[in-house]
């Protein structure tokens, strides 16, 4: 196994287990780019809008749900599928969010939740998510389907 391939599966246990941790505690808050709240994705993996409506869910198997329960996509360590199987996007371990054609799409501060697009505009926060859930709501636009 080469070294770049084992700091890049270290950084993927990293973070699911970052992500674990958050799951496990109460709803965490999805806010726009003005810090106000736009919804809530709870430790089961529920999203919700800001009138607190089911927009949709994540699976522990990694499928994703819009409200109709309709499959929409599939996550699988760190890259997004859409529901013919195709490859839309990834998460790099640095929290880059890039495409299906590995262009940049925006980035995800680990530290703090920040959501920036690819200029570097802040879109939103989402504290103590999970990254390739917020990536899902923010960038793949799962939700809105």
């Amino acid at each position: 196994m080469t070294m770049k391939r084992l700091r890049l599966y270290m950084a993927v246990v990293v973070l699911a287990l970052a992500g674990i941790m958050a799951t496990q505690t109460s709803a965490q808050v999805l806010r726009d780019a003005d810090f106000n709240s736009i919804g809530r994705i709870n430790g089961n993996g529920v999203v919700r809008d800001q009138s607190m409506h089911s927009i949709g869910s994540f699976d522990a198997d990694g499928t994703v749900h819009n409200k109709d329960g309709k499959v929409v996509g599939t996550i699988k360590q760190l890259e997004i599928f859409d529901t013919e199987g195709s490859r839309i996007g990834y998460i790099n371990p640095d929290g880059t969010v890039r495409d299906g054609e590995s262009n940049v799409l925006g980035y995800i501060s680990i530290n703090d939740g920040k959501v920036t697009d690819a200029e570097k505009k802040t879109i939103g926060f989402a504290r103590g998510v999970r990254v390739d859930w917020i990536a899902c709501y923010y960038f793949f636009h799962f939700f809105d389907k």
